[in-house]
């Protein structure tokens, strides 16, 4: 039974990624919007880092992975890029336009993937991938310059400064899913000294964190240059709202979520990988109806099947 399911491992893990990153792209704006989306970003690593290696302690028994210094390497580059950098941006994106129009920005990594495996890699698309190409960009433009049915609903400052931010977040996922696959040991390792996700992703989570104190240094020094005398003006219970939802995101994402992509990207091919942990924008529709009470359009509907599906017309082409 294991061995005919083998061959779906991957694409299952990319699946699974979306549905939990559904719920963390919900948590974390909530989040975010009680206690700052600095705040969620280094206290969501903090925790995974703490769930991870307690995993991999009851897995191994061993606290410390232990891994070749190029693997090492290259996932401390991965953490940095994928999970500080770029969900610095994303997170503050999710303040700024909210957790659906994020992720349906989120749908353009896989372009990004696209163009890094051709600098890198040398790699030439048929025409068919250009056109999944064209339609992703169709149908997220096609989304995000819908007007608000409110002119009050999302100021062109805030709209397009979340615009780009959630774009950086795309970059960064790509670039991090990469050097992930890389670290693990694809293309350079014996098989026998390949990382399994698990292993990588605390590695990946303990050098995000890492890079993420210098963020937390900046932003602690601009609090107290720009409001010196608001140091304790949240009440407890918002405060403590916001690190619960921080909390739930933290399990389903930087924990559940990361170590799951590392395994579709382990056992699928990169692109298709990357493919299949893009549907969140599919899955969140229903929850934006539902909790944050938004009028989600037929235009918004067709604009993220349209991303999506061309999405994986870019990625399962051979």
């Amino acid at each position: 039974m294991l061995l005919v399911l083998a061959p779906y491992i991957g694409a299952a893990a990319g699946i699974a990624t979306s549905v939990v990153w559904t719920f963390t792209s919900l948590f974390f704006a909530a989040a975010g919007k009680r206690i700052g989306a600095t705040a969620v970003n280094s206290y969501r690593i903090g925790v995974a880092i703490v769930l991870l290696a307690i995993t991999h302690l009851a897995i191994t028994g061993q606290w410390i992975p232990d891994a070749l210094p190029k693997q090492v390497s290259l996932l401390a580059l991965s953490g940095v890029i994928g999970l500080t950098l770029g969900d610095q941006a994303l997170f503050t994106a999710f303040v700024d336009i909210g957790p659906r129009r994020s992720m349906l920005l989120m749908t353009t990594s896989p372009i990004f993937a696209a163009y890094f495996g051709w600098v890198a890699l040398g790699e030439t698309l048929p025409p068919v991938a250009w056109i999944g190409i064209a339609l992703v960009i169709a149908g997220v433009a096609w989304v995000i310059l819908e007007r608000p049915r409110r002119a009050s609903e999302n100021s062109p400052r805030h709209l397009y400064r979340g615009v780009l931010l959630a774009l950086i977040g795309s970059a960064c996922q790509a670039g991090g899913l990469l050097l992930s696959k890389q670290g693990m040991g694809h293309g350079w390792a014996q098989s026998d000294q390949y990382l399994t996700p698990q292993a990588a992703t605390l590695i990946r989570m303990f050098f995000a964190g890492v890079g993420i104190l210098p963020v937390i240094a900046l932003h602690g020094c601009r609090r107290r240059v720009s409001r010196p005398s608001r140091v304790r003006t949240r009440r407890g219970g918002i405060r403590r709202a916001g690190f619960l939802f921080a909390t739930a995101g933290a399990f389903t994402g930087p924990y559940l979520g990361v170590w799951m992509s590392l395994v579709a990207s382990d056992r699928a091919p990169l692109g298709v990988a990357q493919t299949l942990c893009s549907l969140t924008p599919i899955f969140i529709l229903p929850f934006s109806v539902a909790i944050n009470k938004e009028h989600i359009s037929i235009r918004a509907v067709a604009g993220a099947f349209i991303a999506v599906g061309g999405a994986a017309m870019l990625f399962l082409v051979r």
